[in-house]
């Protein structure tokens, strides 16, 4: 259920169809009946706000059912055009003259309406009346794009991470909207990267066999003036095995610890003198069996502008970071490269073969890597990692971290 129908009052309106309504209607006896909301005979008529076919009406704006006398008999109100049709409760006044939606109702952007009111006269005639209308559409929208994929298996560093196609500045509204719950259940906490990236996270890795849910009820969640959300949904995933990788960059190994126990020791090759390999906690977050690296995309050119290096087939390769740190196979350097010497260009760099075939360090590595699995990388020249390059959020101290959420 959206969440926009959580609201309180105790409703008078009863789940009737028009139809059923109507059929109540057929056996009544004096004035008789006027669809168009008029006892005839009669004076009396069913005022509803916003007028029938109303268009653009602001979701905050004044509705409410009013008769000048009689009495308020049954009021329906239900969201249509939906695959659920939602009701819409309220409350009909002491004095049985108005029907006024229940405290804190807020109608849905882009949504249609209906109004169905059956109403008594001072003489105990009834009269009906049916009107509709259409909430504002927002020509500005904003959605969240966010990994990982429902019903995905991961590893058990990932992180829930949004961003979004429109800068943020109701950032707890938006935040408050998103829910990151898991069972078992542990404290899970969202951390703002600027107006356009909310991460959210626990206090350590997950634990194997966790499964996350994380609610999205954006839907006319405003972020910004006259900037509104359209998705609701929710999404699930499960934690697999633990898996964390540990590169010594000055021993040129990488230790491959599953569920706390060593499982192997490999050779490896990191950042040259020149271009060191980051130090820190990163999260695999793109799986290639192949893939293109050229050195101009991520700053490594040449006089001529050309990249520094340019190699259209490198397999086995895993994204570490967004600002293009990779753990890949490596075809080019010599065999006894691995565990001796760092010659790369800031990637960790395993024993392959060219196309990856055969039974090599990489192709085993790659084999028993899952998305969110982490590579934790120390004894490097270089900095540690920032938090928001890729899913290095792992990297901040927790008290920090929550010092990022937006509801404090």
């Amino acid at each position: 259920m959206r969440h926009v129908l959580k609201r309180a009052g105790h409703g008078t309106a009863v789940a009737l169809t028009w139809a059923g309504l109507m059929a109540g209607l057929a056996g009544c006896t004096g004035g008789g009946i006027d669809i168009a909301g008029k006892a005839r005979g009669s004076e009396e008529t069913i005022r509803v706000t916003p007028e029938d076919g109303a268009r653009g009406v602001r979701p905050d704006g004044e509705f409410e059912v009013r008769l000048p006398s009689g009495r308020l008999e049954r009021v329906k109100v239900m969201q249509i055009e939906d695959a659920q049709p939602v009701e819409v409760h309220g409350r009909v006044s002491e004095d049985g003259l108005r029907w006024n939606p229940g405290k804190g109702t807020r109608l849905e952007l882009a949504a249609k309406y209906s109004v169905d009111v059956v109403a008594l006269d001072a003489h105990g005639r009834r009269s009906a009346r049916h009107t509709t209308f259409t909430t504002y559409v927002p020509e500005r929208r904003f959605i969240g794009y966010f990994k990982p994929e429902n019903r995905s298996t991961v590893g058990t560093g990932m992180i829930v991470s949004f961003g979004f196609n429109r800068e943020i500045e109701n950032r707890a509204a938006v935040e408050r909207a998103i829910r990151v719950t898991s069972e078992p259940p542990v404290e899970v906490v969202g951390h703002w990267f600027g107006k356009e990236r909310l991460d959210f996270r626990p206090r350590e890795y997950w634990k194997p066999g966790t499964r996350v849910t994380v609610d999205l009820r954006l839907r006319d969640v405003q972020a910004a003036r006259d900037v509104f959300g359209i998705q609701d949904k929710r999404v699930s995933f499960t934690v697999g095995r633990s898996q964390v990788s540990r590169v010594d960059a000055a021993k040129h190994t990488m230790e491959v610890r599953r569920d706390g126990e060593a499982v192997a020791t490999v050779p490896i090759t990191a950042g040259g003198s020149k271009t060191p390999t980051y130090n820190g906690r990163m999260v695999v977050t793109e799986m290639h069996d192949v893939t293109r690296m050229n050195g101009a995309t991520v700053g490594f050119k040449k006089r001529d502008g050309k990249g520094e290096y340019d190699i259209k087939d490198v397999p086995h390769a895993l994204r570490l970071t967004a600002s293009g740190t990779f753990l890949h196979g490596n075809y080019w350097a010599a065999p006894e490269t691995f565990g001796s010497a760092n010659v790369s260009h800031g990637c960790v760099g395993l024993l392959d073969n060219k196309g990856g075939g055969g039974d090599t360090p990489a192709g085993w590595f790659f084999d028993r890597t899952l998305i969110g699995d982490v590579v934790e990388v120390f004894n490097s020249r270089d900095k540690t990692v920032a938090p928001d390059n890729g899913l290095g959020g792992w990297n901040m101290d927790w008290n920090l971290w929550k010092t990022g959420s937006a509801l404090g």
